[in-house]
């Protein structure tokens, strides 16, 4: 059947869906690279453990506020949308430059080199080894997806389980196994500004949740299921990186979170050998690929809201009827990002410039649609059946507080990654002027 440029996103995604898909992006890179980034800048081990849990009420404030948002505002463009309604269109197109061009296919790109690493232990192809496993994986997913929403969905669902499965197995081992007593870890100075990049690690760890705005538009019934459906995988996701978290201060202690850049083979090392290293690799393999699959799902409803809105772009924002995607979208952020990949592959970026160039950016536009919940607030005129954020207006506030609290960290101390990802950002801002989007 040919492409059909009147049709729409189908809502077929139930809330058990959307939770899913929240916790296969959350659960992938974060928890096995940056806790021994976040136990650098904590002072003890309750300084650490306090701000995993002070991340895990942020990360949900921040669901209840995205809930509101995706209820009463139900639309595959997700947060462009907001930000569009909110603040108007050359705002929304900033944002989607941002998120088509640094955001979206940097993250793609970056879970693609994680797992190609992983999987280069478990089965090496040599020095390329990891870039070839990376551009496979973005090829493959790509793919997938652009066959229909279906096929990708049912893949996330039989890998997420598996994947959780495996995570809690092996929490459990590191408990029951008999390991030596890690020594307390040596105390150390807690500053503000080490606790701020501390929690941009946290954050980025837990991050990812807020991709369930762009299921929106497919979710059955959103103005009731989308609180239920974002909440209740954030909550996997504390829940579950929390007892990871657990498990390595168990087997590891602090210290040797601190110096191990691998914490997850770190710990299983120590718990069953060489074997219990290789099988917490295969699970990393398949966790990474859980939020590579996620990322595109949601990452190319980006660029299908972007070509919907503006006319130069009209084909990339077409729904193809048969299979409900965005098949256009699809294969240009497919493009973008494996060229991310080719490039990685001779540059090879560490993880903390990765993080340093995506984080100002990514945060600057999360603090704006926090502020967008008072917005629209403000233009409601009652009778409104939607979720409403609970304790309104603090809730909003206090995510809005830790948006810039964030913001800050990634500016002041995250080194120059930082400065690259904004002039990109600042790079997209001639567009504003070449067309705005067309009246919806």
């Amino acid at each position: 059947m040919p492409e059909n440029v009147s049709a729409v996103p189908r809502k077929d995604l139930t809330p058990v869906d959307v939770s899913i898909m929240v916790v296969g992006i959350v659960l992938g890179i974060g928890i096995f690279k940056t806790p021994s980034l976040v136990a650098r800048y904590a002072g003890d081990e309750t300084v650490f453990v306090s701000l995993w849990l002070l991340g895990g009420l942020i990360t949900v404030i921040g669901s209840v506020c995205y809930a509101e948002l995706g209820s009463a505002r139900p639309d595959a463009g997700g947060e462009y949308a907001f930000l569009r309604e909110a603040y108007g269109s050359k705002v929304a197109l900033l944002f989607a430059w941002a998120r088509c061009t640094v955001i979206q296919p940097g993250a793609i790109a970056a879970a693609a080199f994680v797992m190609g690493d992983y999987a280069n232990v478990v089965w090496p192809l040599g020095a390329p080894g990891p870039g070839i496993y990376a551009l496979a994986s973005v090829i493959v997913f790509t793919l997938v997806n652009h066959v229909g929403t279906t096929p990708g969905k049912l893949v996330q669902k039989a890998v997420e389980v598996i994947v959780v499965l495996s995570m809690l197995g092996i929490v459990i081992s590191a408990f029951v196994a008999r390991v030596p007593e890690p020594g307390a870890g040596t105390p150390q100075t807690t500053s503000w500004g080490g606790a701020g990049l501390a929690m941009m690690f946290i954050l980025l760890t837990y991050g990812g949740w807020n991709e369930a705005a762009y299921l929106s538009g497919e979710l059955q019934d959103a103005r009731r299921n989308m609180a239920r459906a974002l909440v209740v995988g954030v909550l996997v996701v504390v829940a579950v990186s929390l007892a990871i978290n657990f498990a390595y201060l168990h087997v590891l202690g602090l210290d040797g979170i601190r110096d191990s850049d691998a914490v997850g083979a770190a710990m299983m090392r120590v718990v069953a050998g060489d074997t219990g290293a290789t099988v917490m690799s295969v699970v990393i393999v398949l966790s990474t690929l859980t939020t590579l699959n996620g990322l595109i799902i949601t990452g190319a409803r980006s660029y299908y809201a972007l070509g919907r809105d503006v006319g130069a772009l009209r084909s990339v924002g077409t729904w193809r009827r048969q299979g409900s995607t965005p098949a256009n979208a699809l294969l240009l952020q497919g493009a973008v990002s494996a060229v991310l990949v080719v490039f990685g592959a001779f540059t090879r970026a560490g993880f903390r410039t990765m993080v340093a160039y995506t984080s100002p950016v990514f945060w600057f536009f999360m603090l704006l649609v926090a502020l967008s919940l008072y917005v629209f607030r403000r233009r409601e005129t009652g009778g409104e059946s939607h979720y409403r954020v609970p304790l309104y207006p603090v809730t909003p506030a206090l995510f809005a507080l830790s948006c810039l609290w964030v913001l800050c960290s990634s500016l002041l101390d995250a080194g120059r990654g930082s400065i690259v990802g904004v002039a990109v950002l600042l790079a997209g801002t001639p567009l504003l002027f070449l067309r705005a989007p067309r009246p919806r």
